[in-house]
């Protein structure tokens, strides 16, 4: 990528990444709201509120944070199956945009009950596992892409061997070495 595509891409990577971050806390608040068993009004508005979060800014941010994320690791130096942190960082990614996907049903299941006027949705059950284990899981991803440690896949380092001797090779050699091969 040309450097002001990938400042474009590392913009829009970190504001969705940071924007999920930030909606998985608002979530979080509405789901601690919800277990309180305070109100009834209040557990209703948490579970409807939640319902929305997930589906129109979680989901959303995740899908968009996977991709950009893919862009630019396959857009830039570090490659996508260069560096262990950026595999640890995709598997952490995708399995907390999967897990999102597959537990927003029970989400909307749960905000249906609160909706019902004949329902009590003080017995709803806590929904604070979720987004506890998500934000710790995003917190880490976070911490891999900017501490970046240190350690290459075997693809990464045979990458890193070849672009080496390319840097090693004087200029003129690489074709004065394809002449000597052609017949």
């Amino acid at each position: 990528m040309s450097p002001g595509v990938c400042k474009l891409a590392l913009m829009v990577h970190l504001t969705v990444s940071v924007g999920w971050i930030g909606a998985v806390v608002a979530y979080l608040v509405l789901a601690v709201a919800a277990a309180d068993g305070g109100e009834v009004q209040t557990v209703r508005a948490a579970w409807i509120a939640m319902e929305l979060t997930g589906w129109y800014a979680i989901v959303p941010l995740a899908v968009a944070s996977l991709v950009t994320g893919v862009v630019m690791a396959v857009g830039t130096r570090w490659g996508l199956f260069r560096h262990y942190w950026v595999i640890i960082s995709l598997v952490l990614t995708l399995v907390a945009t999967v897990v999102l996907v597959l537990h927003m049903p029970d989400v909307s299941a749960a905000a249906a009950t609160a909706r019902a006027p004949d329902a009590d949705p003080v017995a709803l059950r806590s929904d604070l596992a979720h987004p506890g284990v998500g934000l710790i899981v995003l917190l880490m991803i976070q911490t891999l892409n900017v501490y970046k440690p240190r350690g290459m896949t075997r693809h990464g380092q045979r990458m890193h061997s070849r672009s080496q001797r390319v840097v090693d090779t004087p200029p003129g050699a690489a074709r004065w070495a394809q002449r000597q091969r052609e017949p």
